[in-house]
């Protein structure tokens, strides 16, 4: 119409379209990391022992022994995690990790001696520890808080996915390539993609790109939970009872674990036969991807999470319980007992990040978190050793079931032992 304005007001242009929500991409990356990290750093371990032993002829002890050790140091780095990413950043510290992990296994394929061997444990058992559970839970933990269980069964999986796919990967490239050249390319593949990925997701923070956590808006009331915690600093922390029962649970929880998986294919490739047991060790990962990411979708942020982590380690209970019904020869109930227990072993990694999320401030929550998980690898380093020894010198498989099932139950007993009063 003549006279009329043609220019919009600004009350009708269109909105700006908010950013998508970058935490669900950090998860994924997060992912990515743990199927490296856990692929190389965790199963790959047992694959090398194999190969050391064949290549050089030194005994099963000396290379077990090696094993431990990479196990043990890396408890000793991760504890000292969350200084090195306050000092370095978490993006510095990734990138580390994946480095140090392609030069230990290196050094694990080229030793020609046995102190090389244990010099490159130390290496590659730091790249572990900066690649594994206390680092997946810093790199995702700043971006979600409600949303906290979700994104960090997604991560966690990533250590699952490791396990299926470069598991039977390191023994056909083994095979194919020999160790040397198999532990270039592989640990090249996660250095390079780590470095990549280190670089774009992990260094930006939520504040830098304008963000809350959750992808709630930014300066809206928090629909998470909010810590009625005081912070414990230096040796507070180890003075505290909720600390204490989440270290005793967790450790106790992993020991069992770890020691029943490390001689599972072994105790099932008898009654099956190997193809079987490779596939019902298979199915246990798979089950453990099914049970980490129901309970990570559908643990509310007011759930007592102790509880659950005590049910989870009652779970593994009665697999054990089935187990040891099967009399090491019914296949059946050794597949029942085997997935009861798989749908268990996910969240022994995924819960105690949480239980410390609910349990401890927000300053104390990393520091918590890579001392649990210190604890707990120091403890289960030893755990094929001991149930070795429980095969070794029992007649039949029912004190090596019974035993992985009390100690659950010990471990059930100390997470809720650490409860806190009604809420």
């Amino acid at each position: 119409m003549p006279g009329s304005d043609t220019t919009a007001s600004p009350s009708v242009l269109p909105a700006a379209r908010p950013a998508r929500f970058f935490g669900w991409r950090v998860a994924w990356a997060a992912f990515t990391v743990a199927v490296f990290g856990w692929g190389i750093g965790f199963y790959g371990p047992p694959v090398f022992l194999f190969a050391v032993h064949e290549a050089r002829g030194w005994p099963i002890w000396l290379v077990s022994s090696a094993v431990t050790c990479h196990f043990l140091l890396g408890a000793f780095f991760v504890a000292n995690l969350p200084a090195l990413h306050r000092r370095f950043g978490v993006a510095a510290v990734t990138r580390a990790g994946g480095v140090l992990s392609l030069v230990g296994m290196l050094g694990w394929a080229l030793a020609q001696a046995p102190w090389q061997l244990f010099l490159a444990t130390a290496v590659s058992g730091a790249g572990w520890a900066m690649t594994g559970a206390a680092a997946i839970n810093a790199m995702v933990s700043p971006w979600f808080a409600r949303l906290r269980p979700a994104a960090l069964s997604t991560a966690y999986n990533g250590a699952s996915v490791g396990g299926i796919i470069l598991s039977p990967l390191w023994v056909f490239a083994i095979g194919a390539l020999g160790f040397p050249l198999s532990a270039a390319l592989i640990g090249g593949l996660m250095a390079v993609t780590l470095w990549l990925l280190a670089g774009r997701y992990f260094r930006p923070t939520p504040a830098e790109l304008g963000q809350a956590p959750d992808g709630d808006a930014v300066g809206a009331a928090p629909s998470r939970p909010v810590s009625r915690h005081t912070p414990l600093p230096g040796r507070a922390l180890w003075h505290n009872r909720r600390f204490v029962t989440l270290v005793l649970a967790s450790s106790l929880g992993l020991f069992a674990q770890i020691g029943l998986i490390a001689h599972m294919f072994s105790l099932m490739a008898g009654p099956m036969g190997p193809r079987m047991a490779g596939l019902a060790a298979g199915l246990a990962t798979v089950c453990a991807i099914i049970g980490r990411t129901a309970l990570g979708w559908l643990l509310s942020p007011t759930a007592d999470r102790r509880v659950a982590a005590a049910g989870n380690h009652g779970l593994q209970v009665v697999g054990s319980l089935v187990l040891l019904a099967s009399g090491g020869t019914d296949v059946v109930l050794l597949l029942a007992g085997i997935m009861l227990f798989g749908l268990g072993l996910g969240n022994a990694t995924s819960l105690p990040p949480l239980i410390a999320q609910q349990d401890f401030s927000a300053e104390d929550t990393a520091r918590a978190v890579a001392l649990v998980t210190a604890c707990g690898q120091a403890s289960y380093a030893f755990a094929p050793a001991v149930f070795g020894l429980l095969r070794e010198f029992s007649a039949n498989t029912n004190a090596f079931f019974l035993t992985a099932g009390a100690i659950q139950v010990l471990a059930a007993l100390a997470m809720l032992t650490g409860r806190q009063p009604s809420r």
